[in-house]
């Protein structure tokens, strides 16, 4: 499953920064709370589309929730790239939700998993 891939790749990232010290700690500790939240974010996402055709408003709680998720974290970031990372995933987010909008059962999260991924280049040194 490739959300289960990014999310890898962010922990990897997040373990390699700091594993060798890279700049500031606040940064570190902004890419652990973040790669946590985006992990589970687009794990939750990827189930909800996967079934969406049983559910549908799976795909809006899951949205929701990675809305609220991102609201939290972009406040408690002051790191420029990190809020970069989390304003494209919002935008990716925002992509989804109009096509789920538009009556799309099964969108293309290709935006929202492209973020994630982004924001693990983020947080590798």
């Amino acid at each position: 499953m490739r959300s289960r891939r990014i999310a890898l790749a962010v922990v990897t990232a997040v373990a390699l920064t700091g594993a060798v010290g890279c700049g500031a700690v606040d940064k570190a500790l902004d890419c652990v709370k973040t790669a946590d939240a985006i992990a589970t974010s687009v794990d939750g996402l990827s189930r909800a589309v996967a079934t969406a055709s049983g559910d549908p408003t799976q795909l809006t709680e899951a949205l929701n929730d990675i809305d609220r998720e991102l609201g939290s974290l972009k406040d408690t970031t002051d790191n420029a790239d990190l809020s970069k990372a989390v304003d494209d995933l919002s935008k990716g987010v925002d992509n989804v939700r109009a096509s789920v909008e538009n009556g799309d059962a099964t969108p293309d999260i290709t935006p929202v998993t492209d973020a994630a991924a982004e924001l693990g280049k983020v947080c590798t040194p």
